[in-house]
């Protein structure tokens, strides 16, 4: 076996907040001491904005002019040149998670065209007879939680067959009537999303209902309409047979645990399979994971 270089990070979660000290070990391991050039450590934040292939052509001119931004970037040197003994050698190191100016350490995020990620890369400069060997190794960055309570914003919404989008044949269409509202439009990410659907009216019997959470991601003024609305793609589903008018449905909602080293949070959506009559009535009610990251939408 050949030298190999790891990172190690204090917190098993390897999850910090702003303005914490971001510890760890270097570990270097081999059967026969290594000859180096010096060992350095860096400490990156980026903010990428990415091309999805679903959405090749809407805003590549935006990606063109909008460069990667640096929210963080710090080097230190770990090792002057010299050698290292055959075994294991650690070397301990930390960073201050502290960042200049206005700038802020925004949340670990991994989205579809925003991409928010922090990372350590360990490098070890050889001789021209060795590679040099590189290790990378990515922390996560959680905002600091808000004081005080959330203001509720109810909103409420009415469904026609003249408020749909994106329908070609709209004289096709049945006539209905849905009304409902929404409790919050600010809520914790950590606390349900609630509110009530009901169906006033409709010419034909209506088989299933689906609600479904949509994400918009954004980065800056200049490219908030170059990025579509993403569904998220996790559903569940209830058949409310032999529903009485005026009943209220209560979907059954889970969610996924996060991935490691991102935990990412995935709402699902609603779906009712079934006969539903006029005047019944569905609450909404989506149970969240606490993970703070968004999953990936693709």
């Amino acid at each position: 076996m050949g030298t190999t270089l790891d990172i190690k990070i204090k917190r098993a979660n390897k999850v910090y907040h702003a303005g914490e000290m971001l510890s760890g070990v270097v570990v270097i391991s081999g059967k026969d001491s290594v000859q180096h050039q010096g060992v350095s450590l860096t400490v990156e934040g980026t903010v990428n904005l990415q091309l999805s292939a679903k959405s090749v052509g809407v805003f590549e001119a935006f990606y063109n002019s909008v460069k990667p931004i640096q929210i963080i970037n710090s080097t230190v040197e770990m090792a002057k040149p010299g050698k290292f003994p055959s075994g294991k050698t650690e070397i301990p190191f930390e960073f201050p998670l502290h960042v200049k100016g206005t700038k802020v350490l925004y949340e670990t995020y991994h989205g579809v065209f925003v991409n928010i990620q922090y990372t350590l890369r360990c490098d070890m400069k050889r001789s021209l007879l060795a590679k040099d060997l590189t290790k990378t190794c990515e922390f996560i960055v959680h905002s600091a939680p808000q004081k005080g309570k959330l203001t509720p914003s109810p909103v409420d919404f009415t469904i026609t067959p003249d408020t749909l989008q994106n329908v070609k044949e709209r004289a096709l269409l049945p006539k209905f009537l849905i009304r409902g509202h929404l409790n919050s439009t600010n809520c914790v990410i950590t606390q349900p999303l609630t509110g009530e659907l009901v169906v006033e009216s409709s010419e034909a019997a209506i088989k299933s209902i689906e609600l479904q959470l949509v994400r918009v991601e954004t980065c800056g003024k200049a490219v908030q309409k170059a990025m579509p609305a993403m569904p998220l793609r996790f559903r569940t589903s209830r058949s409310p047979t032999g529903t009485c008018v005026g009943a209220s449905l209560c979907p059954y909602t889970w969610s996924s645990p996060g991935c490691s080293p991102a935990r990412r949070w995935r709402p699902p959506t609603s779906k009712w399979v079934g006969a539903l009559p006029s005047g019944s009535r569905a609450h909404m009610a989506w149970a969240r994971a606490g993970d703070r990251e968004l999953c990936e939408g693709h």
